[in-house]
C-alpha cells in the first residue's frame, strides 16, 4: 500500500507530491492517541475522531472526577459500536504534578518585573501577588536563580497564558518569585514546573492508586500511562499495584518521560516499561531548546531497537484555535514518522480545542505522507545489525516476515498470534504495509468459569504502527496441525478486501504456527 522511497538516494517527483491524498480504512500506519475531555466528549465528536483516525482514547484525571470520565467512556462505547472501529483506553495518572490552586477561578493577571509568593497554604485567595500550591516541600526544593513556569494545562513558556519564574528567595515555606513576562492565568488549575529540580513527592499518589483500583479496573484499562516516571522503580510499583488488582495484571503501563530525571534514568525504565511517553511540554522546558531534537531522536532509537511503543506528545498546539497548524508543527509532526515514532498523542488539541477532528485528520494525512518516503531499507539493516545474531527463533521469523512482504511486494502482512508478541515484532521491522493481526482467543479458567483472553491483545495493538487487529472466532483455531487453516485465514483476506487493503491478484504475507513451527508463507490472491 505505501512505496518506500529512500530519501537520499532517490529523488521524490514533484508530480508525486502534487497529487492528492488517497485516503483509506487504513489512513495512517502510525497511530493517534486522543485526549477526551470538554470538547471532545459527546458520541458525535467521538464518532468524528475515531473514524479520522484515533484508536486509543487518553483520560487525563489531572482534570474533572472519575464521574465525568466514566460518563465520557460510555459515550466512547457507543461510538465505537457505531462506527465498528476499534478503541484502546488509556488512563493518565496525575503523578506529582505541582498545582496553583484557584479556587474563585477568577482569573489572575501577572506583571513583567513583578513579584509573586508561592504559598503552600492552600486557605489563601489565589490573586497576581500571591499563588498557593498543593505542595508544601517546594521551599526546601529550590534556591535563588531557578526557574518556575505555571500555565494552564499545557504551555511552553512562550505564550501570554502562561508566565515564567524566577526564584527571588527562600522565606520559610513560601518562595519569592519575579515574573519575566506579563501574563494572564485564567482557570480553576494551573500547572507549576520547576525546571530540573527533584520533587520528593511519590511517581504513584495515593489518589492515583484510588483511581486505578475503582475507575481503572471497573473499566478494564488497556494502558496505564505513568506521569512524571524518573525511575525503573516507578514502573515496578505500579506492576506490582496493576498485578495485585487481578483483572489488570494484563494492562501496559508507559512510562511518561519529562524530565531530566526521567530522560538520566531512560535505560532502566525502558527495560521495564511497556512502551514510552515521550513528554515534549515538560521536556522542552527543562531541558534546552538546542537539545530537545537530539534526545527525541536517541529515545524513538533506543525504543524501536528495543520493540517497545514509543509515544510522542505536543506537535500541534496551535490547532487548539485554528484550523491549520503552523509550518513548523506540519513538519515536526512529519519528523516524528521519519524518526521513528509509533504514535501521535494529542492533548489540549482534542481536549479543550475547537477542532478536534480536523486536528486528528490533518495530523493523520502528514504521517501518512511522511510514511511514504520513511527509509524502511536503511531502518531494516540497521535493526537486524542491532539484535545482532543469533537471532531468537520469533525475531527471525518476524524480520523474514517483513522482508518477504517488501521483496514481493504483497499488499498485506496477516499474522496470527495470541499475545500480540508476534506481531508487535513484525512491526519493530517497520513494514511499508499494514499488519492485519488476527488474535486468536485463549481459554482459560479460574476453576469457576471459563473465559476467552483475547480483547486486551488486540486493543493494546492500536498503539503500535501499522499493527491493525481482528479478534478471530474462538471456535476457529489458529494453531492447526494442517498448514492450511483455512476459515480463520479467509475471515481475515475478507477483513482486508472490505476496507480495500487487498485486491483479487495481489500478494499477502502470511505468519502462522503450525504445530510446534512457525511459518512464513506468501500467497497470490485469484479474483
Amino acid at each position: 500500500m505505501h512505496s518506500s522511497h529512500l530519501l537520499l538516494e532517490e529523488p521524490i517527483r514533484m508530480t508525486s507530491i502534487l497529487e492528492p491524498s488517497k485516503s483509506s480504512f487504513f489512513p495512517a500506519l502510525t497511530k493517534i492517541v486522543g485526549t477526551l475531555g470538554p470538547k471532545s466528549r459527546s458520541v458525535e465528536v467521538i464518532a468524528g475522531c475515531l473514524k479520522a483516525g484515533m484508536s486509543v482514547a487518553r483520560f487525563d484525571f489531572s482534570w474533572c472526577d472519575a464521574d465525568y470520565h466514566q460518563e465520557t467512556l460510555e459515550n466512547l462505547k457507543i461510538a465505537v459500536k457505531s462506527t465498528k472501529k476499534l478503541c484502546a483506553v488509556m488512563l493518565d495518572t496525575v503523578g506529582p504534578e505541582l498545582q496553583v490552586i484557584n479556587k474563585t477561578e477568577k482569573a489572575i493577571s501577572l506583571k513583567a518585573d513583578g513579584l509573586v509568593t508561592l504559598t503552600p497554604s492552600q486557605d489563601q485567595e489565589a490573586s497576581s501577588e500571591v499563588l498557593p500550591i498543593n505542595f508544601d516541600g517546594l521551599a526546601k526544593s529550590v534556591k535563588r536563580g531557578d526557574t518556575i513556569f505555571v500555565g494552564q494545562y499545557l504551555f511552553t513558556g512562550s505564550e501570554t497564558t502562561s508566565v515564567w519564574l524566577e526564584v527571588e528567595e527562600v522565606k520559610g515555606d513560601d518562595v519569592v518569585c519575579v515574573s519575566r513576562n506579563a501574563a494572564t492565568l485564567g482557570g480553576p488549575l494551573f500547572t507549576l514546573h520547576v525546571s530540573q529540580v527533584h520533587i520528593d513527592m511519590p511517581t504513584l499518589t495515593e489518589k492515583d492508586k484510588e483511581v486505578i483500583s475503582t475507575w481503572g479496573v471497573q473499566n478494564k484499562i488497556d494502558f496505564l500511562s505513568l506521569s512524571y516516571c524518573r525511575h525503573a522503580e516507578d514502573v515496578r510499583q505500579a506492576r506490582e499495584l496493576l498485578n495485585s488488582l487481578g483483572d489488570l495484571s494484563q494492562t501496559q503501563i508507559f512510562a511518561k518521560i519529562e524530565n531530566e530525571e526521567g530522560l538520566t534514568h531512560f535505560d532502566e525504565i525502558l527495560q521495564e516499561a511497556d512502551g514510552i511517553i515521550l513528554s515534549r511540554g515538560n521536556l522542552g522546558i527543562d531541558l534546552p531548546p538546542e537539545k530537545v531534537f537530539l534526545f527525541q531522536k536517541a529515545a524513538l532509537y533506543k525504543c524501536n531497537m528495543a520493540g517497545k511503543p514509543a509515544v510522542l506528545t505536543r506537535v500541534v498546539d496551535s490547532m487548539t484555535d485554528n484550523l491549520r497548524p503552523t509550518r513548523a508543527e506540519a513538519t515536526d509532526v512529519a519528523n516524528a514518522v521519519l524518526d521513528g515514532s509509533d504514535a501521535i498523542l494529542l492533548g489540549a488539541e482534542t481536549l479543550r480545542g475547537l477542532y478536534p477532528v480536523e486536528t486528528i485528520s490533518t495530523v493523520g494525512r502528514i504521517c501518512c505522507e511522511a510514511e511514504k518516503v520513511f527509509n524502511q531499507d536503511l531502518f531494516f539493516k540497521k535493526t537486524v545489525k542491532y539484535v545482532g545474531e543469533p537471532m531468537t527463533h520469533l525475531e527471525s521469523i518476524a524480520s523474514s516476515a517483513v522482508r518477504a512482504a517488501i521483496k514481493v511486494k504483497a499488499s498485506v502482512i496477516i499474522c496470527f498470534t495470541s499475545s500480540g508478541r508476534a506481531a508487535r515484532l513484525i512491526a519493530k521491522y517497520r513494514p511499508t504495509m499494514p499488519v492485519i493481526s488476527v488474535v486468536i482467543p485463549r481459554l482459560t479458567t479460574n476453576q469457576l468459569k471459563w473465559s476467552f483472553s483475547g480483547a486486551f491483545e488486540a486493543r493494546q495493538s492500536l498503539i503500535v504502527r501499522g499493527l491493525f487487529p481482528m479478534l478471530a472466532d474462538p471456535r476457529h483455531p489458529a494453531e492447526s496441525t494442517s498448514a492450511t487453516n483455512e476459515s480463520v485465514l479467509k475471515v481475515a483476506l475478507d477483513h482486508g478486501k472490505q476496507a480495500g487493503v487487498i485486491k483479487s491478484h495481489d500478494r499477502v504475507v502470511v505468519c502462522q504456527k503450525v504445530g510446534d513451527a512457525a511459518v512464513v508463507k506468501i500467497i497470490e490472491l485469484e479474483d
